[in-house]
């Protein structure tokens, strides 16, 4: 049955891993593969089909991430039948989604900043100075960015985050995730360790370019080098500014795995500069990574969430591959901004604004810890994601990812926008919401989460909520 379902088509322009990745979720969704079934090896399956390993295992490796089979070592791949979060349009889920039917009165959403603490008219002012400059803008630019801004993104990033970014090195792209495609594209191995579900829209980049995903192997100093080894993995991508800092020791270890493995080492330093409480931790490329780490920062929560841009660090190797083919591309983020940002850096404005954002951040994360612990008391456990710039909330009730997503989407109707944890806990972001709205906001989430506790259990034991009241 299997096999009938399939029809692949090189002349698609969907590449066939994508293709093979369809059929077979289709095929489970539709109930002609059983929970149970053992599917054909890698192996067999290429052979029997007539494409290669990697397409294979690309599409098993995105089946496995979404639940729809599940891998068993030395035994092979399994069906597990539909995950119970499916959705009829199949993408992966993208952190922010709501539904926008309820107007949102309390955002601890990630997707924003607090509008009242942009720089807007500055910034505004540099965007009209720009757009005076007629010649100048009226080409497509430089595919690899504008001189001007990789030049101040070269003072920047060593004072800031001491990464060693010589001008030449830094492609410019709009965010993050446009980077990654573009720094997949120069990687030749199609396989790659991670943490999964922490980063979806990076998941989606690596499943588009073909690659496998394993789980990143780690312990409570950060991923394990000598687990590396042993899973024959040379590329790893990691957030090492966010959550858990990975100590110095373990980063020169990582370092040093990377340079014997002639590996790569993708350091998304997602706000590591935002650092509030103590001096930020210096980035793992400035500490002798070079040439083994792609650095990649940007500046959606610093500026503008609205302000696509993002940079990238890449080492001489990887370097030498862009510009080879570096014509072939045009330049993703918008000219006029990248000039706007050059100036406003070259004016020492952007660190000024780094300034006080730290201070903002500092004020409203210690109130939003202060006010989940007036609330919640001792039933309730915090933890501060720092560069995040979130709070994990984690409560008896909320012990699992399931609960957890229920309780989010039961909270949204409420008007309360939080993001539920991969492994239970709910996630609140403090950088969008007004400060003032910050205590009101963790109480109108108590309440919520009251109603819906009691829906869940009908019973009157709620010890995790029995002082929480109407207000």
């Amino acid at each position: 049955m299997l096999y009938d379902t399939i029809a692949l088509d090189p002349q698609k322009r969907e590449p066939l891993y994508s293709q093979l990745y369809r059929a077979i979720r289709d095929s489970i969704e539709k109930g002609y593969m059983e929970k149970g079934i053992r599917m054909p090896s890698i192996r067999r399956f290429s052979e029997d089909l007539g494409i290669s390993r990697t397409t294979v295992q690309g599409a098993y490796q995105q089946l496995c991430v979404e639940g729809y089979l599940k891998s068993e070592p030395q035994r092979g791949y399994f069906v597990q039948g539909v995950p119970r979060t499916h959705r009829e349009s199949g993408p992966l889920p993208v952190s922010g989604q709501v539904n926008k039917a309820v107007p949102v009165a309390y955002d601890f959403g990630t997707q924003s900043v607090d509008a009242r603490h942009t720089d807007s008219a500055r910034w505004r002012r540099h965007i009209r100075e720009v757009l005076t400059r007629t010649d100048e803008i009226a080409s497509y630019g430089n595919p690899q960015g504008e001189e001007s801004l990789r030049q101040a993104l070269s003072a920047y990033a060593y004072s800031v985050r001491g990464v060693v970014a010589p001008p030449e090195r830094i492609l410019i792209g709009a965010g993050t995730q446009p980077l990654l495609v573009q720094l997949c594209a120069l990687l030749t191995e199609k396989r790659v360790a991670l943490k999964l579900e922490e980063f979806p829209q990076a998941e989606r980049v690596f499943a588009d370019g073909g690659f496998s995903m394993v789980p990143l192997p780690e312990d409570e100093n950060g991923p394990l080098p000598e687990k590396l080894r042993q899973m024959g993995v040379r590329q790893v991508l990691l957030n090492p500014a966010a959550g858990r800092v990975i100590p110095p020791g373990r980063r020169q270890e990582l370092i040093a795995w990377a340079q014997e493995q002639e590996g790569l080492l993708m350091e998304d330093d997602y706000n590591g500069e935002l650092r509030y409480r103590a001096r930020p931790v210096p980035a793992i490329q400035g500490m002798g990574g070079q040439e083994c780490v792609a650095y990649i920062g940007s500046f959606s929560k610093l500026l503008l969430p609205s302000v696509r841009l993002g940079y990238m660090v890449l080492p001489e190797k990887l370097c030498r591959r862009y510009r080879d083919r570096s014509m072939a591309y045009h330049q993703t983020a918008s000219k006029i901004e990248q000039l706007a940002l050059a100036d406003y850096m070259a004016q020492g404005q952007l660190e000024r604004h780094l300034r006080r954002m730290r201070k903002l951040y500092a004020e409203k994360s210690g109130l939003l810890i202060r006010a989940i612990k007036k609330t919640f008391g001792s039933r309730g456990t915090v933890t501060l994601q720092e560069t995040s710039l979130t709070a994990k909330l984690e409560l008896p009730p909320l012990s699992s990812g399931e609960a957890a997503e229920e309780a989010a989407k039961w909270v949204r109707q409420d008007g309360i926008r939080v993001r539920p944890a991969p492994g239970g806990g709910l996630i609140l972001g403090f950088s969008g919401i007004p400060t003032e709205k910050i205590p009101q906001g963790v109480q109108a989430l108590a309440v919520s989460l009251r109603r819906w506790w009691e829906k869940e259990e009908k019973t009157g034991g709620l010890p995790a909520f029995a002082n929480i009241k109407e207000s």
